[in-house]
């Protein structure tokens, strides 16, 4: 019996999904220029080229010897290549499946250290694809991640097929119920212990939220509301709090920190369970930041138990939603949420505006 899709004439086609994130150094030789490539995207310093460049030549070679200890921590350098690997490879399998008379093939494509886009989209050109997706490994859009890498795969990629882009899933089921299933681990690892869940996602300045209008603050806020409320369905209420990690320079950036809501935990005489609600994958920050640092910290203040969550990483649940939010955008073009996206006007929802870059 001939599939329906055969019929139609969409069996047999090329599909090409390109996974998004930041990269991380793979030895202490990477450290350097890796921090040099993340210091001289505009999206992170927005200064003119003839002085960015300088700029982050001077903070690269300042920050290496620091950032080399810190990822000697973690063997030398950074988990996060094989980590999307393992998740690239779930995610093709899933597809494969789903779509047997199809070629699929899920591609990296890492903003700040190999492969770099260019290298991926050299590599996604040979491959020859009718259909490309483009899905961030970043659930909460935000300037300085998904807008970044989608501006340089448009200025990069010149291969064939028929492009769109996932822009954020702040709220898909899957990934949803990954975390919440990841932090009733920990709840239950606690026992009778007062707890405190801390959401940690990674901060950024709050000039992106009022000046630029990124909405990564309130799709962050999206996600901690859904995580809570499938929690709350099974457990009854649970004492949580939403801060942000991972500050650096002078400006002000999103509060309260995770130090500060560590330090609020001490206060009231509670203990926590930290998981990291913008991040998919183990690394730097969930690591050593969370696992060593700010555990660390939690013993100094008397805060027992310091329980921490894993990244969701290659959980069923989080691999089908990244297989329903890639087939889910074949049927378009552009870009668009996987399900909820934006609820308020940012001004650099590229969905709203209609393009890749506010």
């Amino acid at each position: 019996m001939t599939d329906a899709r055969e019929g139609a004439g969409l069996k047999g086609r090329r599909i090409a999904v390109v996974l998004f994130n930041l990269g991380g150094p793979d030895d202490q030789a990477s450290v350097k220029p890796f921090l040099f490539n993340l210091f001289n995207d505009p999206a992170i310093i927005g200064l003119p080229g003839l002085v960015r460049t300088p700029l982050a030549r001077l903070i690269s070679s300042r920050r290496e010897t620091a950032a080399q200890a810190n990822y000697r921590l973690m063997g030398g350098g950074s988990p996060l290549l094989p980590e999307t690997q393992a998740q690239a490879q779930a995610l093709q399998a899933v597809i494969a499946d789903r779509m047997p008379g199809d070629e699929v093939r899920v591609f990296i494509a890492m903003r700040y250290w190999n492969p770099l886009t260019e290298e991926t989209a050299a590599d996604v050109a040979v491959f020859g694809p009718d259909e490309v997706v483009l899905l961030p490994l970043y659930p909460q859009y935000s300037t300085t991640t998904t807008q970044s890498s989608l501006q340089l795969w448009t200025a990069t990629y010149a291969g064939s097929g028929v492009s769109r882009a996932v822009c954020c899933y702040p709220r898909a089921a899957g990934w949803i119920a990954a975390q919440a299933q990841a932090i009733e681990r920990k709840l239950d690892e606690a026992g009778e212990a007062s707890v405190r869940v801390l959401f940690s996602a990674h901060g950024i300045p709050e000039k992106l939220i009022n000046g630029k209008g990124d909405p990564y603050q309130e799709q962050v806020e999206t996600t901690v509301a859904a995580v809570v409320a499938e929690i709350e369905a099974r457990r009854g209420p649970i004492d949580h709090a939403l801060c942000y990690q991972s500050r650096v320079g002078p400006m002000k950036w999103l509060g309260p920190s995770t130090p500060e809501a560590i330090q609020s935990a001490a206060d009231d005489g509670v203990g926590v369970v930290v998981t990291p609600i913008a991040f998919v994958s183990e690394h730097i920050e969930t690591l050593v930041e969370l696992d060593i640092e700010y555990a660390e910290l939690a013993h100094q203040k008397g805060v027992q138990p310091y329980l921490r969550a894993p990244a969701v990483g290659i959980e069923p649940l989080f691999i089908d939603t990244l297989a329903d939010a890639a087939l889910g955008a074949l049927n378009r073009t552009g870009v668009a949420p996987h399900g909820q996206g934006c609820k308020a006007d940012w001004k650099a929802c590229p969905h709203r505006n209609g393009r890749h870059a506010a």
